[in-house]
Parts: structure tokens; sequence; C-alpha cells
């Protein structure tokens, strides 16, 4: 049985808007580069970066994996419920999401404090000036992604999405899956691992 071209496109065609994939692409090339930077100066001193990387908690870091990538499931959830028409499921599951990004605002600005409260700032060290400056543009993209994962739970709830116009709503997972991304690269480089360990 043959396929209509439509039932093909419909099948093969990219989720979201191709504005929001340019706009990923442009942040994940930053991202790379900085990541770069990071990976390449670790190798240049891997002495000072073992000794900063000791000052950080790693079970605060795997507590803040485990909030954004929770919350990025939940928003992958939310899209499939919409497909099916249950937007008030959706709803319910970007709320969620949206709860656990707070929860990682909360947790990485407490680490930011304990971590400042004790002189580990971006002066400090080359370790913490790298540190301050990945996790904090990284932080700066999570706070735009609880907008934009707050507003969708806006429209779910007026019930504004429809199961064969999902542009919108996929672009706005799509966005909150690139800061999980980015962060799973993030939490070993930074707080895991180092040349020679």
């Amino acid at each position: 049985m043959s396929t209509s071209p439509e039932a093909t496109f419909s099948a093969r065609h990219l989720p979201g808007d191709l504005a929001m994939w340019f706009f990923i692409l442009a942040e994940l090339t930053v991202f790379a580069i900085l990541i770069i930077v990071f990976a390449v100066t670790q190798y240049l001193d891997v002495e000072g970066f073992r000794a900063g990387r000791a000052q950080l908690d790693l079970s605060t870091a795997l507590a803040l994996t485990l909030t954004l990538l929770t919350a990025g499931f939940c928003a992958a959830l939310a899209v499939e419920q919409v497909r099916h028409g249950r937007q008030r499921r959706a709803a319910v599951l970007l709320g969620i999401a949206v709860l656990l990004g707070l929860a990682h605002v909360v947790l990485k600005s407490g680490e930011y404090h304990h971590l400042a409260a004790r002189g580990l700032d971006l002066e400090y060290s080359t370790f913490f000036t790298l540190f301050w400056l990945i996790t904090g543009f990284h932080f700066l993209h999570v706070l735009l992604g609880l907008v934009i994962l707050g507003w969708m739970t806006l429209r779910c709830l007026r019930g504004a999405y429809r199961s064969d116009a999902l542009g919108g709503l996929e672009s706005g997972a799509l966005y909150w899956h690139m800061v999980d991304l980015v962060w799973v690269v993030l939490f070993p480089l930074v707080y895991v691992l180092a040349p020679g360990s």
C-alpha cells in the first residue's frame, strides 16, 4: 500500500520551527567553543583544575542533572499528550517541568552562593573563571527555558494548541532539550573528568 506525499512529508519533517533549529545551532556553537576552551585549558593545567574540581559538591551536581533531565522528560511527554488532544494532561506535565526547572534554579543559586561565600569567584583561579562563565551562561538558558515552559503551560491550559499544528510547542520542548543536552556534557566535564584520572 502506497502512502500519500502528505503522509510522507509529515513522517519526515523536523519537529518545531526552522527558526528554532537555527537558534539552537547557534547556541550549541557558542557552547562548543566554551567547552573546547575549558577542555584545552584543563589539559594545560591538570593540577589546577583537579584542585578546583575538588571544591565542588558532586551530590549537588547530580541533583542539578536529575532536575533538568526529568523536566525534559515531562516536556517530551507533554508534546505527546497534545498530539493526542489531551491538553490538560500536557499542562500538568509542563507544570511539573516548570517546578523541576525552578528546583534546578534554587539548587544552582545555592551552589553559586556557597562558592562565592568561600571566595571561589571568577578571579580565584582559571578553573573557577571558566566554571562561572560556562555554568553561568547555561544558567541563563535555563531561566529562558523556564519562561518558555511557563508560556507553554498557560497555552495548554487555554487549549491553544492543536494536534495538527504543534510547531510552537515542539520548538519550546526542543529548546529545553538543548539545555539538557548541554548540561549532559557540562556535568562530567566540569564536575567529574580530569586528564589522567
